[in-house]
């Protein structure tokens, strides 16, 4: 009985420790994201608050309450929005990942495939609210 519940606990363990580290990847994914505007930051910052949830209660409110990370996980959260400025860096990535496939001469099946998924996340950012604007 008691190895079962120690092996219990380990498993417990390394489950946390991935979800630390599979958080730990996408937050870092989302930092570079601020600087690279073909890589989104947003998604990558819920990926990674939802994985500290399961991970690490003190890298989850680290992060939600991070003055700069924070407020974007809030907004989605909170309003389901994606801010003015979020939708127009998607919608320039999604171009240029388009452009991209062009000039590297990707087969026209695979141009077509790309231009159902890019018009169906396209759809799907630009019908999200914008957040409200904050009160004086």
């Amino acid at each position: 009985m008691a190895v079962k519940r120690q092996t219990i606990i380990r498993m417990a363990k390394a489950r946390r420790l991935g979800w630390r580290i599979a958080g730990s990847i996408a937050l870092v994914l989302g930092l570079i994201g601020i600087a690279l505007p073909l890589l989104p930051t947003t998604p990558f910052l819920l990926l990674a608050a939802f994985c500290f949830s399961r991970g690490s209660r003190k890298l989850h409110n680290w992060l939600i309450n991070h003055p700069r990370l924070g407020p974007p996980i809030h907004e989605w959260r909170e309003h389901g929005a994606i801010s003015r400025r979020g939708k127009i860096l998607a919608m320039i990535a999604l171009v240029l990942a388009f452009v991209g496939a062009l000039f590297f001469g990707a087969p026209v099946w695979a141009l077509s495939m790309q231009v159902v998924v890019l018009l169906a996340v396209a759809i799907f950012i630009l019908t999200r609210p914008a957040p409200p604007e904050p009160q004086a």
